[in-house]
């Protein structure tokens, strides 16, 4: 299979992490405006497993290292398919939380506080079991994403309280973003336990990144038939929707929630593969600067803070300046 063994490479591979983590639910806005999230939903999870078995079909089979897709799915251990299985069903908890969050508060708020938070757990989870890294840069990077946590919600804040006031829908939108937080900076570690690091020497019943991402979407598409289908007859906002309503959209309609998969597939692929060099803390806490990509989409592309108060702009540019400060103190926790 490919592996990365330049530190330099595998920062590229999670900053284009970054990216994809940060966009892909770009393509929820690109969809018709009365497609329901919990519609889109389902063509998202095709999209993630189709892209994932892409990858271990081509690069995970390619090269002389590591053990090959289909083998490296063929021996591994119960306990390794559980972990990443369970890995996928916490992520996809998390990411529905996330998604709703965008439909009630935007993009600017959900991606800061759902995924800041959850860098911040994830950093710190997956360093205590993987103590890869420079622990007090890695801390101060933690840090100064907290700030910008704590200033986007200020920014919120303000927005809520504008001149239109704040409805008891839109109300919703921070306590999903803080509910997702805290479920997608759990997932990951159990991700990184099903997975094994030395490519020379691969851990009998472990798994290599393309694997383990595989059986992580195995696990999104099978645990969605639980928290999609819940969801769809108790929505957050808005009337239950049936799968006759799926069924009755256009073909365009199913690939904007199709592309929005392949894009999360993609990026989540590159940075469990770059995890072997990177460490997983890194590797994790790097690509969660997909807070800054969406906040940007959501500031200056979608105007979702158009309405804000005067002052508003100075508490996003700090923001945006205190994750930036973050996430350069995080590369540089590891020397390559």
């Amino acid at each position: 299979m490919f592996v990365v063994h330049s530190y330099a490479l595998a920062v590229v591979f999670c900053v284009l992490t970054m990216l994809c983590w940060g966009s892909w639910a770009v393509t929820r806005k690109l969809a018709r405006p009365d497609w329901r999230f919990e519609l889109f939903y389902w063509d998202y999870t095709l999209g993630v497993l189709l892209i994932t078995l892409a990858f271990g079909i081509t690069l995970g089979t390619s090269g002389t290292e590591g053990r090959a897709f289909f083998y490296d799915l063929s021996q591994a251990s119960t306990a390794s398919l559980i972990s990443a299985l369970v890995g996928g069903v916490i992520f996809n908890l998390a990411n529905i939380l996330l998604v709703a969050a965008i439909d009630i508060a935007g993009m600017a708020v959900a991606f800061p506080v759902g995924i800041g938070l959850a860098l911040i757990i994830g950093v710190i989870i997956t360093y205590a079991a993987d103590p890869v890294g420079n622990v007090v840069l890695l801390s101060a990077g933690v840090f100064f994403v907290t700030l910008a946590i704590i200033l986007d919600a200020l920014a919120y804040r303000r927005l809520a309280g504008g001149p239109a006031g704040a409805t008891k829908q839109s109300a919703k939108g921070l306590p999903l973003a803080i509910a997702c937080g805290v479920f997608m900076g759990v997932f990951y570690r159990f991700v990184a336990a099903a997975m094994y690091t030395d490519t020379a020497h691969p851990t009998p019943g472990k798994m290599g990144s393309y694997a383990a991402v595989f059986v992580v979407a195995v696990g999104i598409l099978l645990s969605s038939f639980v928290w999609n289908t819940y969801t769809m007859k108790k929505p957050f906002i808005g009337p239950p929707v049936g799968f006759r309503d799926y069924f009755a959209a256009s073909l365009g309609t199913h690939m904007t929630g199709v592309l929005g998969g392949v894009i999360w597939g993609a990026g989540t692929s590159l940075n469990l593969i770059a995890s072997g060099r990177a460490g997983f803390a890194i590797s994790y806490g790097l690509g969660q600067g997909a807070t800054m990509i969406a906040a940007i989409w959501g500031v200056f592309v979608w105007k979702e803070f158009r309405t804000a108060p005067v002052g508003t702009s100075t508490l996003l540019v700090t923001m945006f300046g205190s994750f930036l400060t973050g996430l350069v103190l995080i590369v540089l926790a590891r020397t390559p």
